[in-house]
């Protein structure tokens, strides 16, 4: 009986992952064919015009791909964090690095204005960059100390108020012009990251691949820690790799895109809710789902109005949260 009940879930796990699967092909293909200029994958098999290549493999497929990869990246950073700081409500903002991420670029954006400096276009990606992996390394010393997870989650909302403070100062002074740019970047933008080159994305992928097959750690992880030792599970040497993995990943998500919410805290939990929490098939599920939405929210941004996009953080939480809110609601009004 139990052998037929394990089959069944199996089952159950491989069609969610082929309808994840689906949905994300499908967001890819409407994000290639849809934009001001008329041309989509057909520009794959048929010869197109100059402008048109142009806009097709210098614009559209590097935002198609950068989105895919930061809602990837976004929704497992998610997943790993719930379950290495037991809490269902945490995501990569939450301990502090994508804050310091945005204070370093904000503050980079504030200081070549004041100076009147024109910096190149990959400086913020740069200094977003510095500005996480400062806060990583504090993150990791607290981890090698052993302080527990409470520690990692209280640091992280220091570095958030603290972050968020600077950020109001560096607002608040800024001019017109300034103050739209900081604004867009704090809200993400899909925008920064397609112009760099292929090899800041590397890390990310090998990040993300290492990351996805911990799901049967993770499993015992969320036993508890004294559970998880008894299993054979180094939990010392296993956590500090995994805060690492998921500081680099937030560092490049807003390097490349700015701070984009809602993704890692919504996707995984949503994905929990609906077909349960085991981490083998969470974890993978999450980066289908997280890409899926992100490559979506990216063509509404693009879609919406006529001249511009709109700040594709704003589009994920307007798009997502009403959705959340309704699932938990079902899930537990009558508790």
């Amino acid at each position: 009986m139990l052998s037929a009940l394990l089959i069944q879930q199996q089952y159950k796990y491989r069609y969610w992952l082929l309808g994840l699967g689906a949905a994300l092909l499908l967001a890819v293909l409407l994000s290639l064919q849809l934009g001001a200029v008329g041309v989509g994958i057909e520009a794959l098999w048929r010869p197109v015009s100059a402008l048109e290549q142009q806009v097709f493999w210098q614009l559209r497929l590097p935002r198609t791909l950068l989105a895919v990869l930061v809602g990837a990246s976004l929704a497992l950073c998610g997943a790993v964090l719930q379950v290495l700081l037991h809490n269902p409500l945490a995501e990569p903002g939450l301990i502090g690095i994508s804050s310091g991420a945005s204070l370093a670029a904000v503050l980079t954006l504030s200081l070549s204005t004041h100076f009147g400096l024109q910096l190149p276009y990959w400086s913020l990606s740069l200094a977003a960059f510095v500005g996480a992996l400062v806060v990583t390394l504090l993150l990791l010393a607290l981890a090698r100390r052993r302080l527990g997870q409470g520690a990692l989650l209280l640091f992280g909302v220091a570095v958030g108020i603290f972050a968020n403070a600077i950020l109001t100062w560096l607002l608040y002074l800024a001019d017109d012009a300034s103050l739209r740019t900081f604004l867009f970047w704090m809200m993400g933008s899909l925008g920064y990251g397609q112009q760099l080159s292929f090899w800041w994305w590397l890390p990310a992928l090998l990040t993300l691949g290492w990351l996805t097959t911990q799901g049967r750690r993770l499993d015992m992880l969320a036993l508890g820690e004294n559970q998880a030792r008894l299993l054979g599970l180094d939990v010392h040497r296993l956590r500090p790799r995994l805060v690492l993995a998921v500081c680099l990943l937030t560092a490049f998500c807003v390097a490349m895109a700015g701070v984009i919410g809602f993704i890692g805290l919504v996707v995984p939990h949503l994905l929990r809710l609906l077909v349960g929490g085991q981490q083998r098939f969470l974890l993978p599920a999450s980066v289908l789902a997280g890409a899926a939405l992100l490559t979506l929210a990216d063509v509404a941004a693009r879609q919406t109005l006529a001249v511009g996009e709109l700040p594709i953080g704003a589009v994920t939480a307007t798009l997502g949260a009403p959705v959340f809110i309704w699932l938990l609601v079902r899930r537990y009004a009558g508790t």
